[in-house]
Order: C-alpha cells, then sequence, then structure tokens
C-alpha cells in the first residue's frame, strides 16, 4: 500500500494502542471488581483516553476510505502527499480531543457503601447529575453516536459502494494481464477496509444501542443479569482494537 495509506494505518493502531492500555486494561479491574483503586487522576485519564482514542479511530478510518475513493473512483485528481496526511491527522487528533473534552472536564470519583465495605466509583458527573438521569448526559452520548458512528458509518458505506462498482467496471473494461492484476491488487485492499469497517460496525453498535435504551428504559439497568450484558457489550467494543491488527495480518502483504 501506499506510503500515505501507511501513515493513516499507524495512526489507526496508535489509537488502538491507546484504548486498550490506557483505558481497557484498568476499566477491566474496575466492572469485574465494582472498584477503583486507581484514584481521580486516573479515572479522568481513563475517560477522556476513551473517548479520545474512539473518535480518533473513527476519523483515522474515514481518512483512509477518503483516500482510497479518490484513488479508485477519481484517479486523475492529485493524490494526498505525505504532508496533507499529516495535517489531516493532526486534525483528526484536535477534533477527537475537542469532543472527549466532556470527560476531561466532569469525570471524577466517589466512595460508594456496600455491605462488605466501601468502594471507590470512576464516573462522569455532568452539571445536571450522572447517568442514567442526567439529561446532559444523554445529549451528549446521542452527539457522540452521531459522530463517531451513524455519519462515519453513513460516509464508509456510501464510499465502499462506489469503489466497488467502479473496480467491477473497470474489471469488465480492462483485459490486460498488467491491468487486471491492478485492478486485483484494489480490490483486496478495499475488501479489508470493508471488514475493518463492518467489524467496527458490528462491535460498537450494541455498546451504543444499551446507553440509548436503558436512558429511556431505566430499569433496564437494574434487571437480571443487566451488569453481565453491560460487560460483554463493552468487552465486544473493546475488542474492536484487538481485530483489527488480525486483519491487517490475514489480509495484507
Amino acid at each position: 500500500m501506499r506510503t500515505v495509506t501507511n501513515c493513516f494505518l499507524v495512526n489507526l493502531a496508535v489509537a488502538d494502542l491507546l484504548m486498550a492500555t490506557l483505558n481497557g486494561a484498568p476499566n477491566f479491574i474496575f466492572l469485574v471488581t465494582a472498584d477503583w483503586p486507581f484514584g481521580a487522576v486516573t479515572c479522568t485519564a481513563s475517560n477522556f483516553t476513551a473517548n479520545l482514542t474512539v473518535s480518533a479511530g473513527v476519523f483515522t478510518l474515514v481518512a483512509i476510505t477518503v483516500d482510497r475513493y479518490v484513488a479508485i473512483v477519481k484517479p486523475l485528481q492529485h493524490r494526498l502527499s505525505r504532508r496533507v496526511a499529516r495535517a489531516v491527522l493532526f486534525t483528526v487528533w484536535c477534533a477527537s480531543a475537542l469532543l472527549a473534552l466532556p470527560s476531561l472536564l466532569y469525570s471524577d470519583t466517589y466512595k460508594k457503601q456496600y455491605v462488605n465495605g466501601d468502594r471507590e466509583i470512576c464516573f462522569i458527573k455532568w452539571p445536571d447529575g450522572s447517568y442514567p438521569s442526567s439529561r446532559t448526559d444523554y445529549v451528549y452520548n446521542l452527539v457522540f453516536l452521531a459522530v463517531t458512528y451513524v455519519v462515519p458509518m453513513l460516509v464508509m458505506v456510501w464510499a465502499y459502494a462506489r469503489m466497488s462498482a467502479a473496480l467491477r467496471g473497470r474489471a469488465i473494461g480492462e483485459c490486460t494481464h498488467h491491468q487486471m492484476q491492478v485492478v486485483r491488487a484494489k480490490r483486496k485492499v478495499v475488501r479489508m477496509f470493508v471488514l475493518v469497517v463492518m467489524v467496527f460496525a458490528l462491535c460498537w453498535l450494541p455498546y451504543h444501542a444499551y446507553f440509548v435504551l436503558t436512558y429511556h428504559y431505566q430499569s433496564l439497568a437494574s434487571a437480571p443479569f443487566a451488569q453481565h450484558i453491560y460487560l460483554f457489550f463493552y468487552w465486544l467494543a473493546m475488542a474492536n482494537s484487538m481485530f483489527n491488527p488480525l486483519i491487517y495480518y490475514w489480509m495484507s502483504n
């Protein structure tokens, strides 16, 4: 693959690694033990890192999609240079930091009493309360859902559909051996990124749906096995960071 695409892939890998190490690992302990032993500063850093890296990963996928779209559907247009790619990645991280800013401002910890003793809880405390009663939390999650899931998915599905159609048309019209090799190589790259997008969609949809449903039907959050269901959805979302390197290794040369 081209150098610009590799730059985007490295950025995506960095986002996945930060998600797994700075958010996934400490939250595993928190969700299993119902105790946050790392302190308020680490709580803030973990929540901020989660939203930052999720946003950066999604925006990078969109950047890869646009890069591939121009290369395949509009090959006569100017391609992205490495300098432009670096500017795009800088914008990606700035936009992601802005979107994650509320978790940096409102994350906190508090002591909660249990039968077997006190435990520290890491959460986001909005000015009007916390999840699931906070209206601000609900609006923020809807905005986050739209910006990091719904809109990017619509853009990527449309773009990859156009790319697939363009490659099918060229396969019919181009007959030389070299041209067919080029088309096959482009198809392979497109298939890899389509799989990455599909895995992302499947991993994150249950997690987003859970928060929307439990806000409107708060009794679901206290239902039997609700904690187990949430844990499954959470780890399915976190597993997306693990699946991406496996896909790259499996489908890349």
